[in-house]
C-alpha cells in the first residue's frame, strides 16, 4: 500500500479508493499535509486491474451459452480487481 513520500505514514485503502472518482483526485496526508498525484502508470494498473481480467473472464474463462451468466462473471471478476487495485497503484507528490 502507498505511503507518505515524506512522513512515511500509510494511507488507508479507503482513502485511496475514494480518490478514484472520475478525476483521480489528489491524496493529502493526514499526518504531515504533503499532497500525492496518482502517475500516470498508476491510471493505467486501475485500467487493467478492472479490463484485463474482465475480458480474460468473458473470452476464455466463462464461455457459455447464456451471456447473462458470461457478463455477469466477468463483471465480478472485475470488480475484484477494481478493488484490489488501491494495494498496487502508486502515487507521488504533486510540485
Amino acid at each position: 500500500m502507498q505511503k507518505c513520500i515524506k512522513c512515511n505514514s500509510q494511507f488507508g485503502w479507503r482513502k485511496i479508493f475514494k480518490s478514484y472518482k472520475w478525476t483521480y483526485e489528489p491524496l493529502e496526508c493526514d499526518n504531515c499535509g504533503t499532497i500525492h498525484k496518482i502517475t500516470i502508470f498508476g491510471r493505467f494498473t486501475v485500467t487493467f486491474l478492472t479490463m484485463l481480467p474482465f475480458l480474460i473472464a468473458q473470452f476464455f474463462l466463462i464461455p457459455s451459452d447464456n451471456i447473462f451468466l458470461t457478463i455477469c462473471g466477468a463483471a465480478l471478476i472485475a470488480m475484484i480487481g477494481f478493488l484490489l487495485s488501491p494495494y498496487v497503484v502508486r502515487y507521488k507528490e504533486r510540485l
